[in-house]
């Protein structure tokens, strides 16, 4: 049973940054992509960034290109999102999701990952 589990929200100002994290258990995580997703209030759950754990190859939605990063940690089964030069639009619930794959394309879309986790918050004020 794959698990999932996310830290590191919380509210920061308009320029700041966050680090969240998201442990994963149950699985060997070595042919599985990993992702971050948001939702906002009131709006659909969207694409932030994708990693392949093996690989490492990343893909990241336009709207945080050049301020998140996403990267992995093999030894703590743990995937993190830099977030960067925060704004306000950047305010949701993030979520953590992953998919079992053997390839190397990077999912966007949120029907293809089956295992998420529980959601941190990340309130950015202006």
């Amino acid at each position: 049973q794959v698990q999932l589990v996310e830290s590191g929200g919380g509210l920061v100002q308009a320029g700041g940054s966050l680090r969240l994290s998201c442990a994963a258990s149950g699985r060997t995580f070595s042919r599985y992509v990993m992702a971050w997703f948001r939702q906002a209030p009131g709006k659909g759950r969207e694409f932030v960034a994708a990693i392949n754990w093996s690989v490492g190859n990343t893909n990241y939605a336009d709207s945080v290109k050049g301020r998140f990063t996403i990267s992995r940690d093999n030894a703590k089964n743990t995937v993190y999102l830099q977030m960067n030069s925060l704004k306000p639009e950047d305010t949701a619930v993030y979520y953590c999701a992953a998919t079992a794959t053997s390839a190397i394309f990077l999912y966007t879309t949120e029907s293809k990952y089956p295992y998420w986790g529980q959601g941190t918050q990340v309130t950015v004020s202006s």
